[in-house]
Order: structure tokens, then sequence, then C-alpha cells
């Protein structure tokens, strides 16, 4: 009789060992696919992408240079960065588009919010190669010539720099009638000036959306701190001195008209050429709660 109850027990420690190693791993399972606890070999020092998000997420505003670093290990993999879509697109006329994940800003009206808030969530690595083969793939079958990288911010670092380079290469070298077009938010590119020389492409254009249109609607609006309001700006300067064809957009649903004429009057003082292009908001729902939330008002 005590061996029965003996093995009785047993089973049941197995039934509760088996039953508790079913709930740790689907714990482990939905932590990562979560992020709470995946940890990048790359980092420098092993955080936890859920520490990582709570410092992106909420503690504005935050210093956006740090933040492209870190990001810039997330996205980056070897040559390869995290890209979660290739399309056409009706803008610029029709352009082939590469869609990619984290920026260095987290711009209450971005529509791209909660990939660049949280890009280890998103998307495939892929290589400039690859990147360059999906793009020339969709102006063969849409008859386009122009091509981006949109949806976040290419310009991270060095190493993301270094992948965008090949794949402007790659694409451009494929026909002389195709054109180029970065969109960046500048930050990299006026912080670091010595990069302008590697984007002498003869069809490389480079379109720079500034933020806001003085110091404390950019860190409203783009989460940074408002010490970097210059950056967009300074990169433009460094941009056209380089004879590089670059503009500035700012968002023009967001500022009264002698708010966008007193940008302008900055951009006359530092000599930059060209005119100011007005953007129009895109008014997804979340787009607006994610501006109600930071007291923006339209």
């Amino acid at each position: 009789m005590a061996d029965i109850d003996l093995i009785t027990a047993n089973k049941k420690f197995l039934y509760i060992l088996s039953f508790s190693w079913i709930i740790i791993a689907i714990v482990a399972i939905f932590s990562w696919q979560w992020g709470f606890f995946a940890v990048y070999e790359n980092f420098p020092w092993k955080y936890s992408s859920f520490r990582r998000r709570l410092y992106m997420e909420l503690k504005f505003p935050f210093d956006p240079l740090q933040r492209a670093n870190e990001v810039e290990k997330i996205v980056i993999k070897g040559n390869s960065r995290l890209y979660y879509r290739f399309r056409p697109a009706p803008y610029y006329g029709g352009i082939a588009t590469a869609d990619a994940v984290g920026c260095s800003f987290l711009c209450a009206y971005c529509w791209n919010y909660d990939r660049n808030l949280k890009p280890e969530r998103f998307g495939k690595f892929f290589s400039p190669q690859a990147v360059a083969s999906n793009l020339l793939k969709i102006a063969e079958e849409k008859s386009f010539n122009l091509f981006r990288v949109t949806g976040s911010e290419p310009i991270l670092g060095e190493v993301s720099f270094k992948h965008l380079i090949e794949v402007i290469n790659t694409v451009l070298k494929r026909n002389a009638r195709f054109k180029f077009i970065i969109e960046t938010n500048g930050l990299i590119l006026g912080y670091r000036s010595d990069l302008v020389k590697y984007l002498k492409f003869p069809n490389l254009r480079v379109r720079i959306a500034t933020k806001g249109v003085d110091k404390n609607s950019f860190e409203l609006i783009s989460g940074s701190k408002k010490d970097f309001f210059l950056y967009p700006i300074k990169a433009v300067k460094e941009l056209q001195k380089g004879h590089i064809q670059a503009w500035l957009a700012v968002m023009e649903d967001l500022f009264k008209d002698c708010d966008i004429e007193s940008l302008k009057d900055i951009l006359r003082k530092e000599s930059i050429k060209g005119e100011l292009e007005l953007e129009k908001l895109e008014r997804y729902p979340f787009v607006l709660n994610n501006m109600k939330k930071r007291e923006i008002t339209l």
C-alpha cells in the first residue's frame, strides 16, 4: 500500500513538474515576442529591450544622439538593416519605397511611431544588395525612376550610413536616369558634417524634415532635447555648401503663418537657399492621439 502511495505521489510530482515547465515555456515565448527579456549580443552592455523601451518611451526629452546610437545597435546586424516592407508609393509622382524601422527621434505625428518605438519587434534584416534588388524590381514593374528609404531615420550613425550608401550606389549605377531621395531628420548629418562628402552622387537629393520652428516646438514634437534644434538646419547648410541638392521641410498644419515666417528668417540668416517645403499632416487616429498626449493642438 505504501508503494502504491509513493508511486501516486511521484506521478503527481511529475505532473506538477511537467505543468510548471509548460507554463515557463509559454511565459518565455510570449516574453520573447513582447521583447521583455530579449538581449542583444551587440550591445556594449546587455540591456533588456524592455528597460531600453521604457527609456525611449517615457523619458522625454531625451538625447537623440544617445538614442541614435542605441537604436542603430538594434536595427543593424553586420551590414544589414531591419526593413518591414517594400512598396510602390504615389509620392513625388511615383517612387519605389523601402520602409525601415528605427529613429533617433520619436515625433508625435509620426505615422510609423510604434515601429520606431519598438524596432526590435518588426521587420527582417536585409543587406544593401537585397534592399536595392527589391527597389529595382518595383521600379521595373511600375516604370519608376525615383527611389527612397522611409518610415525611419536612415542615418543613425556610421554603420547605418554605410548601409544606406551601398543601397544608393547599387541603385544609381543601374541607370543614369534613376534618382534617389534621402528622407532624414538631419540630426547626424548636422552633427557629423564630415559624412556629407560621401553623398556626392549626381542624382541624389536630400529632404530634411525639421520638427519645429524653434527650440520649444522642436522639443515638444520630436521628444528630443531642445538643444538639438539647429542640427537639421546645419545639415542643409553643409549639404548645400557641398553642392548637394537639399531642402528643408516642416509640418505646416502645426504652426501659424508667423511661426513659419520666423523659421524662414532663421534659414535666411544661415544663408540656406531654396523654398521651405510645407508638409501636410496625415491625420490618422493614433497620430492625433499621440499629439493629444503631448498637448500639441492643431
